[in-house]
């Protein structure tokens, strides 16, 4: 059968709510260092740009010694990767939805500022892996979103057709990402992001992926 249209997702806040985790991570680390904890609203703000950036804009200038930012960054990857799935949950109606478009031979595609093999062991441990055929993260290539090649270059590698290709994600980096890459963008509300959805720019808007094949048939 022939491949009929690829979908690209980001993964944290539009595939899996993967804040709870990542919050625990965060105050484990600030909390040994002795630093301001967060709460779960501040943690979906800073979540977008990866581990590095996340932490560092959590530091802010409070923390000026380069070498303690790597070692707090390291750490909260090291957390992180060994409680990535505690308290996780997938968005609202994706299994149905990746289930749909697998029977409609759509293709997907995991595009995330996550570390590469993180993503890929949440996907694994949610039991999500298997209906994607490429994960590219933070650390895939040489560039992350919103650089589009972090788009285009995972399409090329699943050989797709940028033109018969869109963007899921909840972030403006991940608008971003679709519009420099000139692909339709689905916007998923309430996502991992300090703008609010008036201020994204998106082709779709949804809350969660149920009916989200109605949507998509619009595409393919």
């Amino acid at each position: 059968m022939t491949q009929t249209y690829t979908i690209l997702f980001d993964l944290d806040g539009t595939l899996v709510d993967t804040a709870p985790d990542l919050m625990a991570a965060h105050n484990h680390v600030m909390k040994k260092y002795g630093k301001k904890e967060k709460k779960l609203s501040d943690i979906k703000t800073l979540a977008s740009r990866g581990a590095w950036v996340m932490m560092q804009r959590s530091f802010k200038e409070e923390i000026k010694d380069e070498e303690i930012k790597k070692k707090m960054v390291h750490e909260f990857i090291d957390f992180y990767s060994k409680n990535i799935n505690n308290e996780s949950k997938p968005i609202k109606g994706i299994f149905e939805f990746l289930n749909w478009a697998k029977s409609k031979n759509i293709s997907m595609g995991v595009c995330t500022n996550k570390k590469e093999f993180l993503a890929i062991d949440l996907l694994k441990k949610i039991d999500m892996y298997k209906y994607f055929e490429y994960v590219a993260g933070a650390d895939t290539f040489e560039f992350n979103k919103p650089d589009p090649r972090h788009l285009t270059s995972v399409i090329e590698i699943m050989g797709g057709d940028l033109n018969k290709s869109i963007m899921v994600g909840d972030s403006e980096v991940d608008a971003m990402s679709a519009l420099n890459a000139k692909l339709p963008f689905v916007l998923v509300k309430d996502g991992y992001t300090e703008k609010n959805e008036n201020e994204i720019k998106h082709d779709e808007l949804i809350s969660n992926f149920i009916d989200f094949n109605k949507i998509i048939e619009k595409y393919i």
